[in-house]
């Protein structure tokens, strides 16, 4: 079992240091990787309740306070920290942004390999399914999620997983078209080697590549779509999140007047999803040898 998953693991492997080797990808690798070690030891850095309401010396609520040492980032018109919400926010982004990326990469690869491989019928089937997916409009079919499943980062997640890998059923099946012509498939046919060998085996570890390019623009798709979300106040409540927190000082009409409030999460998304992109782009020229400097 474990020697099945030797290619893909090599294949990960060889291209993450490949990746590593731009200066891009290594930028956009050590700003990910200051996130994810944010969201890790979170109840390290920021041990006290996101949601915990601060008051000042004199009794009174620390309402929209502007930073200072007692609060690094100031507060919120809530009375909350909004340093500890930035860094528990990022529990939210890392969630959202691998979970969503994994499972839309999985599913669209997945889709796109048998679509490929098979034809015929089959393949029509599952690409009149990725015209439907293509054809509803995300907005309103998370405002349906919401109503009926009420509000929760699980309904986003869910939401990008029903629609999100389209794309990727697309360019994974375009692909398998050429490479099930190719001779080591037919000498792999004529060994007596089954469907699904020839698929997982010597077809698929071909498209890693195309995977997990998408697998990486993903994560800062995930991201964006649950603070924009957040944002139009369809986030979870009960957990604290980037964009949920632009929701609030939107609510509050704080946007021009408590800068503290919305620039740690508002840099924090912008910095978070500019580190996918550079890997995505030092990832993007193994892929596309065109996009390689002579």
């Amino acid at each position: 079992m474990v020697s099945g998953y030797l290619p893909y693991l090599q294949i990960i492997k060889n291209q993450v240091q490949i990746v590593l080797q731009d200066f891009s990808g290594k930028l956009g690798a050590c700003i990910l990787l200051f996130f994810v070690l944010l969201a890790l030891f979170a109840p390290v850095i920021a041990p006290n309740d996101p949601f915990k309401v601060y008051s000042r010396e004199d009794g009174s609520l620390a309402k929209m306070d502007p930073p200072s040492s007692k609060h690094w980032f100031g507060t919120t018109h809530y009375a909350r920290d909004v340093f500890n919400q930035t860094i528990w926010g990022s529990r939210v982004a890392i969630l959202i942004g691998f979970l969503s990326a994994f499972s839309v990469t999985l599913i669209g690869t997945v889709i796109g390999l048998i679509s490929g491989y098979y034809g015929g019928k089959i393949d029509d089937l599952l690409m009149r399914l990725t015209d439907i997916a293509y054809g509803i409009p995300f907005l309103p079919l998370c405002i349906l999620l919401v109503a009926i499943l009420k509000p929760s980062i699980w309904n986003i997640l869910l939401a990008i997983i029903l629609l999100f890998w389209r794309t990727t059923a697309r360019v994974i099946r375009s692909q398998v078209l050429s490479l099930k012509e190719r001779p080591f498939i037919w000498s792999a046919k004529a060994t007596g080697a089954g469907d699904l060998r020839i698929l997982f085996v010597h077809i698929a570890p071909n498209v890693l590549p195309l995977s997990l390019l998408y697998l990486a623009l993903g994560v800062g798709w995930g991201v964006m779509t649950e603070a924009s979300l957040s944002f139009l106040g369809l986030g979870d409540p009960m957990k604290i999140s980037w964009g949920g927190m632009l929701y609030d000082a939107f609510q509050m009409a704080a946007m021009r007047t408590a800068w503290w409030w919305i620039l740690p999460p508002g840099i924090s998304i912008a910095l978070f999803v500019v580190s996918v992109f550079l890997l995505g782009r030092s990832y993007e020229e193994i892929v596309n040898p065109r996009l390689r400097e002579p």
